[in-house]
């Protein structure tokens, strides 16, 4: 046999382990130490019911669901041992979902074994703990949140409001990487609204995409932009902003700035907007926009 085709045989096998490996990690796991389990031990759907807010714990990976009520479900025409990896759980009677130090609230939750996706139904909640000392927790609301057990990403969609430390932002739908705290936001139509709160006023930025590192406080924006600095207005493709040094960076064909007080205008291919000294002026290093400190998993 050729070491070609061996090559070949082993990569089919590894990515069957892996696949494998997927699969089972997303199998869930019901307790209900304080509950009861009714219906049919083969085919399902199992039943399991608390007194308890929280009597009823669902387990898949490092993903944990709290409720007073579930139902697991195989697919018709499979028992329920032949289908796992291909069931929904069903949690209802208000739910908890638990993951590192995120803490997310909702009426019901559907998991599917086979996407590795639990959806908690809205109006739902959003709390997650600071990493370290000095940073800012992050709080979200949102008519929907999915969780995904194969990674740290959740999603949120519908009327999405995140909020951390002082800035505030509104999106249709909001992708977070919960470890590393990447929010990518975006809207269907019209634009995502950045709010930074000030003792002097706010900061306000408007673009069709917003990424945004919650912890280090830095974003980018693109697709067409537009920064409110008090009487200033800064335009242009795209900006990098920094909370720490109070800069961000617009770049643009040109990128265009006015202060209506004082009837100043400035252009250029990249402007410097500082926002704590409410001043902008032509930017004349090389600048290139810094993508890929925002990249999404897998992109």
């Amino acid at each position: 046999m050729s070491s070609s085709r061996v090559t070949r045989i082993l990569w089919f096998l590894l990515i069957g382990a892996l696949a494998l490996a997927a699969a089972n990690s997303r199998i869930i796991k019901i307790s209900y130490e304080d509950g009861r389990r009714s219906g049919n031990l083969r085919n399902g759907p199992w039943i399991y019911e608390s007194n308890r807010p929280d009597g009823i714990v669902g387990t898949v990976g490092d993903l944990q669901i709290l409720a007073s009520k579930a139902v697991l479900e195989a697919p018709e025409g499979k028992s329920m041992q032949a289908a796992e990896g291909e069931r929904t759980a069903t949690f209802e009677g208000g739910v908890t979902v638990t993951r590192g130090r995120l803490t997310a609230k909702g009426p019901r939750l559907v998991y599917s074994e086979a996407t590795g996706l639990g959806v908690l139904a809205g109006p739902a909640e959003m709390h997650q703990e600071p990493a370290k000392e000095g940073e800012d927790p992050v709080e979200v609301r949102a008519q929907e949140m999915s969780f995904d057990v194969d990674t740290d990403i959740s999603t949120s969609s519908g009327g999405v409001v995140l909020a951390s430390g002082n800035q505030k932002g509104w999106a249709d739908r909001v992708y977070y990487e919960e470890e590393r705290g990447l929010a990518v936001f975006t809207m269907d139509q019209g634009t995502v609204k950045l709010v930074r709160e000030r003792k002097d006023g706010e900061l306000v930025i408007n673009a069709p995409e917003v990424r945004s590192l919650t912890r280090s406080k830095k974003l980018i924006a693109t697709g067409g932009v537009k920064l409110v600095d008090g009487e200033i207005t800064t335009t242009g493709d795209a900006l990098y902003y920094d909370d720490e040094t109070g800069e961000a960076i617009v770049i643009g064909n040109p990128a265009r700035s006015v202060n209506a007080a004082e009837g100043f205008k400035t252009s250029g291919g990249t402007l410097l907007h500082n926002v704590n000294k409410h001043r902008v002026q032509v930017y004349r290093k090389p600048f290139t926009l810094p993508a890929e400190e925002f990249k999404k998993v897998g992109e």
